[in-house]
């Protein structure tokens, strides 16, 4: 079985981020930009997945249903399904930008984990969700023959690199210390045997201080 994590493209609070004051944030369009990009990163994905069929699992934020339409993967798909766990961490509504700069400085101080923000969830919190969701994806591939051996799922950056986490038991000090993948960048995790493997690390801002690594030795 594979599993391709896709961060959605470019969106408009990307690079404005006052745009988190007047939009929600599961309603926030891409840019132009972002929409050449999840276009672009159509055939990258058919390069990895070939004529496999696909169950699809996206965030239901804006940003990331509008980036696999723009995929052009239709033909691939046997089901989309809009899956709430996978969205982005939430922040609050509608957020005070003095406010947003704050708890930005105390999530970094306290630790991106644990830390939750005053109106919205830690990273705790996502992890938890990400987990009940990885444990009723198995659920549904070993209960329906039917189902692909290979799911695409949709989502954010932070959501990516916990689902990793929870996947392959990765320590909270290794999580807080990798950087988000870029706009429309995958991943794929790949069954082999009885282990998931990783096709490539996240970028890492700095070494994991109790030593630990993304990928196994050999």
């Amino acid at each position: 079985m594979q599993i391709i994590l896709l961060r959605h493209a470019q969106s408009l609070g990307n690079v404005d981020e006052l745009a988190y004051t007047r939009i929600p944030d599961h309603a926030l369009p891409l840019t132009d930009l972002g929409v050449r990009q999840a276009r672009a990163a159509g055939p990258a994905l058919r390069e990895v997945l070939g004529d496999a069929p696909v169950a699809a699992y996206v965030s239901p934020y804006v940003r990331t249903t509008r980036t696999f339409e723009l995929l052009g993967l239709d033909d691939l798909i046997t089901s989309a399904v809009p899956e709430p766990r996978l969205r982005e961490q939430d922040w609050g509504n509608l957020q005070d930008p003095v406010e947003q700069e704050v708890q930005k400085r105390k999530r970094h101080d306290f630790g991106h984990f644990f830390y939750r923000l005053a109106h919205g969830e830690s990273g705790a919190d996502v992890d938890d969700r990400v987990a009940s969701f990885l444990s009723e994806l198995e659920l549904r591939v070993r209960a329906d023959p039917g189902h692909p051996d290979t799911a695409l799922v949709v989502s954010h950056g932070l959501t990516m690199r916990l689902l990793c986490r929870r996947m392959f038991g990765w320590t909270i000090d290794l999580f807080e210390s990798l950087s988000n993948p870029g706009h429309c960048e995958h991943r794929v995790l790949t069954l082999d045997g009885a282990r998931w493997r990783l096709d490539r690390p996240f970028r890492q801002w700095r070494d994991s201080p109790d030593g630990a690594t993304q990928l196994p030795a050999g």
